[in-house]
């Protein structure tokens, strides 16, 4: 199984380091010297130096020499293969965006959705929720919101803030006279 850990932004200089966007908790660890990744058009980076420029992750790659070809990596997802680490473990409060899809959505005992997707934002995390009307929906994944993640069960119990999913479905459900 891939993991995306990061996403390839923009060259920095002229010998090939690009900035990141990272969506790792330990980023430390897993952009350490000689950390190999996967890009979605099937090429592998590896790692030859990482280092912070204020608040921006800067890495650098065996493969990528100039600025020439770090620019034909922007965009660039960066992933991993889970299966080679072994079983790794993320804290409690953590969890991969693939253990998350799929899993069904509740208010309480009632089921008004499913997750269809994990947006890392920089404030941040949102889940994307598919509705029961076939609405999509925003949520703020913090712990005020979804308290509750239960993967093993396959659901996420979730208190939204009061109109958050009629917003979504006014147009679906006409005016009232």
């Amino acid at each position: 199984m891939q993991v995306q850990v990061a996403r390839i932004g923009k060259p920095h200089g002229i010998r090939g380091e690009v900035t990141v966007q990272v969506f790792t908790d330990v980023p430390e660890e897993r952009f350490a010297p000689g950390e190999v990744f996967n890009t979605e058009k099937g090429e592998v980076l590896t790692v030859a130096s990482a280092r912070w420029n204020k608040d921006i992750l800067l890495l650098g790659f065996e493969e990528v020499p100039d600025r020439n070809r770090a620019e034909e990596l922007r965009g660039t997802r960066l992933t991993f293969d889970l299966d080679e680490t072994g079983s790794e473990e993320v804290e409690g409060d953590a969890w991969y965006e693939h253990e998350l899809i799929g899993l069904e959505v509740r208010i309480g005992s009632e089921k008004v959705g499913e997750v269809s997707a994990l947006n890392i934002m920089p404030a941040q995390d949102l889940l994307e929720i598919t509705a029961l009307d076939g609405s999509e929906v925003l949520i703020p994944f913090v712990e005020q919101i979804v308290p509750e993640v239960n993967v093993e069960a396959g659901f996420i119990r979730i208190t939204p803030p009061d109109g958050l999913f009629e917003l979504n479905s006014e147009n679906a459900e006409g005016t009232e006279g």
